[in-house]
């Protein structure tokens, strides 16, 4: 079992595929770490010798933020914003689409389930 960065790496995976399951790291990254390593890209994760599991590693820890440094990084961002009260940093803080999306319809994922409000009565006719 290949452990990178904290994060167990799918066996029966292809590399390309199994270094996306380490948070910060998507396809092209994981394409330009194997590429960096000569490592092929069709490779099953545990396929990989000592000294390819290695150059991957060493390549992740000197070039890349990830796991636990990156997620602390985007939360002091989005803790700046939040702090210097703009914009983006109250859309944070009221759970709301930070970036321009429509809210009278969707945008179901930032503001929660549906909290029904009672409509109004309409008036008896005479």
């Amino acid at each position: 079992m290949a452990r990178i960065a904290g994060v167990d790496l799918p066996k029966n995976k292809r590399g390309e595929i199994g270094l996306t399951y380490i948070y910060g790291i998507g396809p092209s990254t994981a394409k330009y770490i194997l590429d960096k390593n000569k490592i092929d890209r069709n490779k099953k994760v545990n396929e990989w010798n000592d000294d390819e599991l290695t150059g991957i590693r060493n390549t992740i820890t000197d070039e890349l933020k990830v796991e636990g440094q990156l997620r602390s990084e985007v939360q002091m961002s989005i803790k700046r914003l939040l702090d210097i009260a703009c914009y983006r940093g109250l859309r944070h803080r009221k759970g709301l689409p930070v970036r321009g999306q429509r809210t009278k319809t969707n945008s179901r994922t930032r503001k929660g389930k549906r909290k029904t409000v009672a409509g109004k009565k309409k008036a008896a006719k005479k």
